[in-house]
């Protein structure tokens, strides 16, 4: 058997289609219902790795998975852009005409609101998994109930895309890390892209200096995004994305962003995935 692999979510969902990108298909899939559980697995080690969701490229960051890599003092160790598709799928037989809910994982819900507001009479029902939803339906052979998921889903569970592709913005792409309990060190040559956690003092311009510092080192900034840190009301952590063509200029702004801000952490050293 190979490697087990912590998912949110289960078999047909789009963490599973990740995980089968990024690891192959010799994979032992360990589904769960929440990222939390996920972290467990990983941090009780009946899971070797995981595949997490952190951000959308319609809706955003999902803000708690930067805690929760952070808090458990996981390591990032790569990371996979995968095009998303929805599709509405109902027992076979059934119609749009025939449907009183829609349910499903409420960043899949708020990914296709356009299409969905031609139906105000549906009730949306938000859910732990796009997959799980289709699972569901299959098993309770619910009627008048459709789910939104991927293709895989449908095919998995026995169900009909009555609507494909019903997403509001057809480019629509998710950016998964993959995390694990210890570091994976890779050679410095093949590194170019890493993740920080720093908090900044309140002094005025605090934050553009520590910015001059990573373009002054010749690192390109690709995502920033601050959290509150909850022990102290009102200051903030910082988590970033940066890139690099040598491996030596991301130590150096190492070395000085170690200096210059508090509680300074490297989530991640890893390869930087191909955008979709």
């Amino acid at each position: 058997m190979g490697l087990k692999i912590a998912i949110q979510g289960i078999k047909g969902s789009n963490h599973h289609q990740v995980a089968k990108e990024f690891f192959g298909q010799n994979i032992e899939l360990v589904e769960c219902l929440s990222f939390d559980k996920m972290i467990d697995h990983l941090l009780n080690g009946t899971a070797d790795k995981g595949v997490m969701a952190i951000e959308n490229s319609i809706a955003g960051s999902i803000i708690p998975n930067y805690n929760l890599v952070c808090q458990n003092k996981l390591h990032i160790i790569g990371e996979h852009y995968l095009n998303i598709h929805h599709n509405l799928m109902v027992l076979n037989g059934q119609t749009i005409d025939d449907l009183e809910e829609v349910r499903s994982h409420p960043m899949a819900l708020l990914q296709c609101m356009d299409f969905l507001k031609q139906y105000p009479h549906v009730k949306l029902v938000e859910d732990v998994d796009t997959a799980e939803t289709a699972k569901q339906i299959q098993e309770g052979q619910l009627r008048h109930i459709g789910a939104i998921a991927p293709k895989a889903a449908a095919e998995l569970y026995g169900l009909t895309i009555i609507a494909p592709e019903i997403q509001t913005i057809k480019n629509n792409a998710t950016r998964f890390i993959v995390i694990k309990k210890q570091n994976k060190v890779l050679p410095k040559e093949e590194i170019n892209k890493a993740s920080l956690r720093f908090i900044t003092d309140h002094k005025r311009g605090s934050l553009a200096t520590v910015l001059n510092v990573m373009s002054d080192c010749n690192l390109n900034l690709t995502k920033i995004q601050s959290l509150p840190v909850i022990e102290t009301p009102w200051k903030y952590a910082f988590f970033v994305d940066v890139t690099f063509g040598q491996y030596d200029h991301f130590a150096k702004a190492k070395s000085l962003l170690e200096i210059m801000s508090e509680d300074f952490t490297v989530l991640g050293e890893y390869k930087n995935a191909l955008l979709p």
